[in-house]
């Protein structure tokens, strides 16, 4: 017997912790917010905004700063601040140009609850452990 391939609804959480298929009302917020979250609880975002948080840095200074990333990661995730306002890139007419990146207000505005989400980590590390 066949039976034809059923895909697959996904499930998503909003406030209240209520299940929601992709057409309740709110699964559009909530996908929103789900990709928001990616971007900013992304590993090597947290750093670089968290280095970037101190003052601007030019990209060598700020891959040497973030231990353990790759050049093409520092690529991929400085554009994808940049994109997301996040992150200013300024470019100084220099031979060779000399790029610079620095926080936006955005940028700054989301070091706060990443300095008071790593204090709750480091306050609570035995606990968790």
């Amino acid at each position: 017997m066949y039976l034809p391939y059923r895909r697959q609804e996904r499930i998503f959480l909003r406030p209240g912790h209520t299940l929601m298929t992709p057409h309740s009302p709110g699964a559009r917020e909530c996908q929103t917010i789900t990709g928001v979250l990616a971007r900013v609880g992304d590993k090597w975002t947290v750093l670089v905004v968290m280095t970037l948080r101190e003052r601007p840095h030019r990209f060598n200074e700020l891959k040497r700063a973030v231990e353990g990333i790759s050049q093409q990661m520092l690529t991929r995730t400085v554009k994808a601040l940049e994109r997301d306002g996040l992150v200013a890139r300024t470019v100084h007419p220099t031979v060779p140009p000399q790029v610079e990146y620095r926080l936006t207000d955005l940028g700054h505005s989301l070091s706060e609850p990443v300095l008071q989400l790593g204090a709750w980590a480091a306050g609570y590390l035995t606990a968790i452990h």
